[in-house]
């Protein structure tokens, strides 16, 4: 079974040639972002977790966490391993200095988070929902909810969750029946019953600051009636020290697939538990009724964060499948050798390899540009780029989310290919990451969540816009490609230019459609999202390899990391960019067919 070792050479070429690092350290607030420091938080964050995260992986799965009377109790070293991390500052890396947090663009936290999800899915789903809930503090809360919560979740005290579903209520949170009752003195109880709650019980922390989404008495139904509580598993005091047990019970925590050292918790509320009465004590959070709107913060942030899970285990994977190769000796090679060798001499396992490698490297690209353009939208001062750099975000969301978790699943099915039957065998460790990646295209938000959600609110809302504006770019990348030329770059040239064609037909298409047959349009959405990732990817690496070919050209002396940059790019373009024209024909074409049957016949 191998271990993780941090890509940091390939995290600073995309941080450096493609996401715009320069850029964004030019910006106010960032300038503490130089290469010497981005090159040691890279480095410790490495380091970290390789040595100290990384190898409590395999030992959670085998050992997961446990419930017994309300607690919960963690795998063995996850305690130890999450006080390394709080305390040295790794929860803070992008919130803000004034609570405890240092500062950093998005980009330089996005390979950390990258890195961490690596080593130990389980272990980093407690700091990605904490993350969550730093965020919707810091844009909704009260200036005391931020000092009382955000600077005791950055330290790493206490830690966040978020409360959606419910069992009547899985995505469609219109059903949502939390109730939240207003006292007299201004706060609320909480009585309802949600699932599924990512750490919602454990003992890493002191204290645990639920996220909850429920109704207030007179609220419309709907999701419009929905307001946002924070509700803790230990009440604050005026005094903001740790009081009373709230009324919040774990009732058990969910045996899964994957993922299983992390806690999967129902939480009962106002059930009569604790030391509080009948009822959970919560405060709102902003406004009654905007609760869906603040809780999308976490969710965006959640949904991004999937995404570079989805990376990290396809990386993990791959890494994994590429060792094993090397080590094992298996048939002749077919030109003909004097015996048995490394099986990554095979062509067919050379596919499989290049396939991991190329696809992982492509959506991480894609998430950091991504990454970049939501700094951006933050931080630069003209106030035209923010608002261009958010709606690309946005649009990019759905993208890294849906595409690279189903990209995870195929990339660590392959590492069970690549290893053959061994792969099979739970020893080797190439079993666990396909179990845990599968739940990834299928929490916060189904990959035809995130398809819907490009396909209307990010591409036919504005009739196309950001996507037509992002397909010039690509365009102008192509017609570098052709200028430059050689071999390599003509066959991505040719590969990148037959997918931009692709997509620019399924933009037309459903933004025609989407008002005349929208159950044909909602049938290519998934197709859609595919499309779309593939082509960016593509482009991502596209511009990787011309990076890579004029540093060639002028000597660099890393020229071993720079040919297999553009070899990497090429074998993308012919085995996965080739592929756009037929996804297209599922888009402009599939719906008929999807549709045909009635639902009885099924």
């Amino acid at each position: 079974m191998s271990l993780y070792e941090a890509p940091l050479r390939e995290m600073r070429f995309v941080l450096a040639e493609l996401a715009g690092l320069r850029q964004l350290q030019q910006l106010p607030g960032f300038e503490e972002a130089s290469d010497d420091t981005v090159d040691a938080v890279l480095q410790e964050s490495g380091k970290l977790c390789s040595e100290v995260i990384a190898p409590l992986n395999a030992g959670g799965d085998r050992q997961p966490s446990t419930w017994a009377d309300g607690e919960v109790t963690m795998s063995p070293g996850f305690r130890a391993a999450f006080r390394s991390f709080v305390e040295g500052g790794w929860q803070g890396l992008q919130h803000a200095p004034g609570f405890g947090g240092q500062g950093l663009p998005k980009l330089v936290a996005t390979p950390c988070h990258e890195m961490l999800h690596a080593a130990n899915l389980s272990f980093a789903l407690c700091p990605m929902l904490t993350d969550g809930a730093i965020e919707a503090l810091m844009t909704a809360g009260s200036e005391r909810q931020q000092s009382v919560y955000v600077p005791r979740l950055i330290d790493g005290s206490w830690t966040g969750t978020m409360n959606l579903t419910e069992p009547q209520a899985g995505s469609d949170l219109a059903q949502v029946r939390t109730r939240a009752v207003p006292q007299a003195d201004g706060s609320y109880r909480v009585f309802g019953q949600k699932i599924f709650i990512t750490y919602g019980e454990h003992d890493l922390s002191e204290n645990i600051i639920h996220m909850v989404l429920a109704r207030t008495p007179d609220a419309p139904e709907g999701v419009k009636g929905l307001s946002l509580f924070v509700v803790p598993k230990y009440v604050i005091g005026s005094d903001g020290r740790r009081g009373a047990r709230n009324d919040v019970y774990c009732a058990s925590i969910e045996h899964k697939l994957g993922i299983k050292a992390s806690p999967t918790a129902v939480l009962l509320y106002g059930e009569g538990h604790g030391g509080v009465g009948n009822g959970a004590v919560a405060e709102i959070i902003g406004e009654p009724n905007r609760g869906l709107e603040y809780m999308f913060i976490m969710m965006n942030a959640a949904r991004f964060q999937v995404g570079i899970q989805g990376i990290a285990v396809a990386e993990r994977a791959y890494q994994q499948a590429a060792q094993f190769a090397r080590q094992r000796l298996q048939s002749r090679a077919v030109q003909g050798s004097s015996g048995p060798v490394a099986i990554i001499e095979h062509p067919d396992v050379r596919r499989m390899l290049m396939l991991m490698r190329s696809q992982t490297q492509a959506a991480r690209a894609v998430a950091y540009v991504a990454a970049a353009q939501c700094d951006l939208a933050h931080a630069h001062p003209d106030p035209d780029v923010r608002v261009r750099a958010q709606a690309v975000y946005e649009y990019l969301v759905p993208i890294v989310k849906g595409w690279s978790t189903e990209m995870a699943v195929e990339v660590a099915s392959l590492g069970i290919q690549v290893h053959g039957g061994m792969g099979y065998i739970e020893e080797t460790g190439a079993a666990q990451h396909y179990r845990d990646a599968r739940i990834l295209p299928i929490y916060e938000g189904t990959t035809a969540i995130q398809a819907n959600d490009l396909l209307t609110r990010k591409t036919t809302r504005d009739a196309g816009a950001v996507a037509r504006s992002l397909i010039a770019q690509m365009r102008e990348t192509a017609a570098r490609l052709k200028q430059r030329g050689g071999a390599d770059l003509d066959a991505i040239h040719g590969h990148l230019a037959a997918g931009i064609d692709a997509y620019e037909r399924v933009v037309d298409y459903l933004v025609r459609t989407i008002e005349s047959d929208i159950r044909a349009a909602f049938c290519g959405a998934v197709p859609y999202l595919r499309l779309a990732g593939t082509v960016h990817g593509g482009w991502q690496l596209a511009r990787s390899a011309l990076a890579a070919d004029a540093a060639l050209a002028a000597g660099s002396s890393d020229a071993s990391f720079l040919r297999a940059k553009v070899a990497t790019a090429r074998f993308f373009g012919e085995h996965v960019l080739s592929q756009a024209s037929s996804v297209a024909s599922a888009v402009l074409s599939g719906g008929a067919g999807a549709l045909a049957l009635a639902g009885d016949d099924f």
